[in-house]
């Protein structure tokens, strides 16, 4: 099993930044990759960064330039760095972490404003 926890997450305006942690806790070494997905009303749950044990990252194309993904040094704790917010990237915010199942955080609210 393992445990995510979010945070980070708040108001901003647009052209701002803003960074999200997730710490995960539990069997972290069976962990194979972590990411962040995004989820707007209505709509379906879309990547929005991931990262391997290896460091290889990927990206939406809307996040790319914009989003960086790291681990953090005990590698059971992952961020997002989110600079040049725009309106649209209004969304909560959930921590994936890929092992022998799927484990998703609660999610964190970002609000982006004009």
């Amino acid at each position: 099993q393992v445990q995510l926890v979010e945070s980070g997450g708040g108001l901003v305006q647009a052209g701002g930044s803003l960074r999200l942690s997730c710490a995960a806790s539990g069997s972290i070494l069976s962990i194979n990759a972590m990411g962040w997905y995004r989820q707007a009303p209505g709509k379906q749950r879309e990547l929005v960064a991931l990262i391997t044990s290896g460091d290889i990252s990927n990206y939406a194309d809307s996040v790319k330039g914009r989003f960086t993904i790291t681990r953090g040094n005990a590698k059971n704790t992952v961020y997002l760095q989110m600079n040049s917010l725009k309106l649209e990237d209004t969304n909560v915010y959930y921590c994936r972490a890929f092992s022998t199942s799927n484990y998703w955080g609660r999610g964190t609210q970002v609000t982006v404003s004009s």
